[in-house]
């Protein structure tokens, strides 16, 4: 199938889940050869659902949950949740904005696999997950301080951790930066670096002064 009718076939899929779901999606879109919908928080798990029992749907297959961050917009995270229909050999993705505060329903009453996802999401983004039946941290350590993929988590992190052998134990320590943190000018060869003098710049000016002579 060339990309036109791929379109064209995406965007047929999307106008018929907004005619059939107008309560409950808010915008489609096929951008990269991907279709796109927006669903709402509370319309999230009636949106999976048709999604996945639907039969010109079909998408059984939650690939992945992830999340977004916007820290400029008001409604700062857009969580995006991955499907895939074997049957139909399509790909969606559904997205939902919540800002820091607001909860989003877990989808593991409706894919299993969407456990440990959201335990992922909510481990690095923060973003919570109500009714979710074991959300915990699963990628940072129990105590960890903050989530790492917001875009104002520090690049050092707030600790560091070590194993103390006087103690016999792990230990967090507030981070201690060995230097101060130095600023690179990485200029592009192309644009004529003419203050800068780089390795091997010494050879050009012998070269030239041997022509010369």
């Amino acid at each position: 199938m060339d990309q036109d009718k791929q379109s064209n076939a995406l965007m047929e899929l999307g106008e018929f889940i907004a005619a059939a779901r107008p309560q409950d999606v808010s915008d489609v879109e096929v951008r990269h050869e991907e279709l796109m919908l927006r669903a709402t928080p509370s319309s999230l798990l009636r949106v999976l659902t048709f999604l996945r029992d639907d039969s010109n749907c079909q998408f059984k297959v939650l690939v992945d949950v992830t999340a977004v961050d916007w820290p400029q917009r008001d409604v700062r995270f857009d969580v995006v949740y991955n499907l895939l229909s074997v049957k139909h050999n399509q790909r969606i993705r559904v997205k939902v904005a919540v800002d820091e505060d607001t909860a989003v329903p877990s989808a593991v009453s409706v894919f299993n696999s969407a456990s440990w996802f959201e335990r992922e999401t909510w481990d690095m983004y923060g973003v919570f997950f109500s009714d979710h039946p074991d959300l915990r941290r699963i990628l940072t350590d129990y105590g960890f301080d903050g989530h790492p993929l917001r875009k104002d988590f520090p690049l050092t992190g707030y600790v560091e951790v070590r194993y103390d052998e006087l103690e016999k134990r792990v230990v967090y320590e507030p981070v201690s930066l060995v230097q101060d943190f130095r600023y690179f000018e990485f200029m592009s060869p192309w644009e004529g670096m003419t203050s800068v003098q780089l390795p091997g710049d010494e050879k050009a000016a012998d070269n030239t002064a041997t022509e010369k002579a």
